[in-house]
């Protein structure tokens, strides 16, 4: 039986581009073997989430996210949770799209980022758990991840990332700390924090030095604690960022690799979690890493060899014992078991 692709997409992201391209969309993934069919997101809420749950359900091989990093998050909540997850592909066409910069996938081009999908490369990404929600960039709580909720839809579509810079200037001097407690594997921080970020990929808001180590599927998150709130130190931090990722030393921050970290916020203060730029709810919270959840279409020739961790060669034997063996079963065992 012929494979099947659903291409779930926002017909409002990134200037609404992926319109006019879809019919060359649907071409790309028909050449690619797959029988492709395309759903339109509407404003209802979770309209993607439950659509790619739908055809996951329904045995579809393919869901591809084309929109912007919050549509991407909707689809993987949607099979995140599903026993039998579906390959995924993502075609980017929102503001800041940090998932397809970490997958090199073309983010100017929707039609460009389709074609990645005849390279037939794919990666086994961690994905986040945040109680009963899923992230696949960011998680975090304090002021600066609260911007996002601030920038209007509107400005985001007709400005871009410029919009997020000037309502970041405009929240920096607003930057107050307040307590919190996090424990992870074994550790614990109890204290003043102006922000919290567990990350999976390398780019957060654009900035690919933020986590200059990070690995996109060795089952750790990359955790910062920014301790200090004053305005003049996370700017001095940030020049740190830009020039090379040396902030990851600095005695005001806290950076671990984790697989699990607890929130909790301290003498009622609230602590709004982010989700990949969208309210995630507050904390308490904890955050587990699932290790290599979902496989994802990418460009795995432009991705650096210290981003991706190997196959054990455990598991490489396991499944070539495993294909040796259906393939020595007689046909009719073999139809039975597939049944």
């Amino acid at each position: 039986m012929r494979k099947r692709a659903r291409v779930i997409y926002n017909p409002s992201s990134g200037r609404e581009a992926l319109k006019k391209d879809l019919i060359d969309i649907l071409g790309v993934y028909e050449q690619a073997g797959y029988e492709t069919s395309a759903y339109a997101t509407t404003p209802a809420p979770n309209s993607a989430r439950d659509e790619a749950e739908r055809v996951a359900r329904d045995g579809f091989d393919l869901v591809v996210a084309a929109g912007g990093d919050g549509t991407i998050n909707e689809v993987v909540n949607g099979l995140a949770g599903l026993k039998r997850r579906p390959m995924m592909a993502i075609i980017p066409a929102g503001t800041t799209n940090d998932y397809a910069r970490a997958l090199k996938i073309p983010r100017e081009d929707p039609l460009a980022a389709a074609k990645v999908v005849l390279k037939q490369q794919t990666i086994k990404m961690d994905i986040g758990q945040a109680g009963k929600n899923y992230f696949v960039n960011i998680a975090g709580g304090g002021r600066l991840t609260e911007l996002t909720y601030e920038v209007p839809s509107q400005l985001k579509t007709l400005f871009g990332y410029l919009a997020y810079l000037v309502k970041g200037a405009e929240l920096l001097p607003r930057i107050r700390p307040f307590k919190m407690d996090l424990r992870y594997d074994g550790e614990t921080y109890n204290g003043e924090a102006s922000m919290f970020f567990l990350a999976l990929t390398n780019s957060i808001g654009g900035f690919e030095q933020i986590v200059p180590d990070a690995s996109l599927n060795d089952g750790k998150f990359t955790m910062i604690i920014v301790k200090t709130s004053n305005l003049a130190e996370i700017l001095h931090l940030l020049t740190l960022v830009l020039n090379g990722g040396k902030h990851i030393n600095d005695p005001r921050i806290i950076y671990r690799k984790v697989r699990k970290v607890d929130v909790k916020p301290v003498e009622d203060s609230r602590i709004m979690i982010n989700l990949d730029g969208e309210y995630g709810g507050d904390a308490p919270m904890t955050f587990l890493n699932l290790k290599q959840h979902i496989e994802i279409v990418a460009n795995l020739d432009d991705i650096p060899d210290d981003a991706v961790e190997a196959e054990s060669q455990e598991l490489i034997e396991a499944e070539r014992k495993f294909v040796q063996g259906v393939s020595e079963l007689p046909e009719d065992q073999e139809s039975t078991k597939t049944e």
